[in-house]
């Protein structure tokens, strides 16, 4: 029997157990409680309150401008829907950069506030330290290295990291560098996959794909993305398993026609 469908609780060492036993990590995104809900009930192991909620909730280019109290909103709303899934909340910019006791607080805040589970943050050894001071409050921290979305203005693209040789290993360091911080897992973002497989093969905490191949011990999608709520994003690893732009589109036009034809609300449809 699979740990996944033995498990009425998804906690950090359940998903370790899952790495252990060669059983795929399936984690999607959630910002709001309807959403959360199906998700949760669908069965997903670990849901992710991204800072991606300022791109596909508030329209932002970037994830920056979202601040620790929207963050604190959002997971919040996933809280209250979710009875299975691990919830882990994304520090957003500028809560924990180059200051671990900031970064403390940020944490103790989103989790004293929200009731999210764990949260994760961007970097490797510069952020080694804020990861030590997180743990002394028995906070369970998610890094995420390769493309850090947040360094957006550094990197000036979206394009794969770690391609180059002196990267790819600085990336392993890191890895290296956040399991001994104490990581309970780790998110590599858009980078390649023999390295991503590397990464999680010489690691025993799990490590989760998005964007990097199929040899790590899970995979993570924004929600918006995968149900094709989104569609001007078309990365090479987006599978979409619904159109429902074109779908909820489609609804919304059937309505105003019915709305302006009269047809709507017919005899049965009032008191």
């Amino acid at each position: 029997m699979s740990v996944h469908k033995e498990i009425k609780k998804v906690t950090t060492n359940v998903l370790q157990e899952m790495k252990r036993k060669g059983e795929k990590i399936s984690m999607l995104t959630a910002y709001d409680y309807t959403m959360a809900k199906i998700v949760d009930h669908a069965g997903i192991d670990v849901i992710l309150v991204g800072d991606s909620a300022s791109n596909v909730m508030a329209g932002h280019e970037t994830t920056l401008p979202i601040t620790l109290d929207q963050m604190i909103y959002h997971a919040s709303s996933v809280v209250r829907a979710v009875d299975r899934a691990l919830i882990v909340v994304d520090l957003p910019f500028g809560t924990y950069q180059g200051n671990s006791k900031e970064a403390l607080n940020s944490s103790i805040k989103i989790m004293k506030e929200s009731g999210a589970h764990a949260v994760k943050l961007e970097g490797g050894q510069e952020v080694t330290e804020s990861i030590l001071r997180i743990l002394t409050a028995g906070i369970p921290v998610m890094g995420h290295l390769g493309l850090t979305p947040q360094s957006i203005y550094k990197f000036g693209t979206y394009n794969v990291r770690a391609k180059e040789e002196l990267e790819a290993a600085k990336l392993i360091e890191d890895a290296h560098a956040l399991e001994k911080a104490g990581c309970f897992a780790i998110v590599l973002e858009k980078i390649p996959a023999k390295l991503a497989s590397q990464v999680a093969k010489e690691l025993t905490i799990p490590v989760i794909g998005i964007g990097a191949g199929g040899g790590v011990d899970g995979q993570v999608l924004v929600f918006h993305d995968m149900v094709g709520l989104t569609h001007e994003f078309n990365p090479r690893f987006l599978r979409r398993y619904l159109n429902l732009y074109d779908d909820i589109k489609g609804a919304v036009g059937k309505y105003i026609n019915d709305v302006k034809s009269t047809d709507f609300p017919n005899a049965n449809e009032q008191y």
